[in-house]
C-alpha cells in the first residue's frame, strides 16, 4: 500500500471520528518520516472513549458501538435489557461513564 493510500485511510479516519486530529498529526507525520508500522493506527482507532456526537446521555454507548462497530442502538439495548435484570446495566453504565475518557 502506498503512502497515499494510507494518507487516505487515516484522513477517512479523521473524518469519521475514529481518530483525533492529535492522533491524526502524529500518525502522518510516522508515516511521511518512514517509521515502521506498529499498531497505533489500530490501537488509536479501537480505543474506547465516550464520543459527543453519538450520545443520549453519556456517550458511553456510542463509544462502544465505535469501538466494537455496531450500531449504538444494539448497545442502548443490551444496557437496558441488563438494567432490567437487577440493575446490573445502569451500574455497568455509570461506571464506564465515570471511568472511560470523553474524545
Amino acid at each position: 500500500m502506498s503512502i497515499a493510500d494510507e494518507l487516505d485511510k487515516l484522513s477517512t479516519l479523521q473524518a469519521r471520528g475514529v481518530i483525533t486530529s492529535d492522533e491524526f498529526a502524529r500518525l502522518k507525520a510516522r508515516l511521511i518520516e518512514g517509521s515502521p508500522p506498529d499498531s497505533t493506527l489500530a490501537s488509536s482507532a479501537s480505543s474506547l472513549r465516550r464520543v459527543r456526537n453519538d450520545r443520549w446521555v453519556g456517550g458511553v454507548c456510542g463509544g462502544l458501538a465505535r469501538m466494537l462497530r455496531l450500531e449504538s442502538w444494539v448497545l442502548r439495548l443490551a444496557f437496558t435489557l441488563l438494567f432490567l435484570l437487577w440493575g446490573t446495566g445502569l451500574i455497568f453504565y455509570i461506571l464506564l461513564w465515570i471511568f472511560v475518557p470523553e474524545e
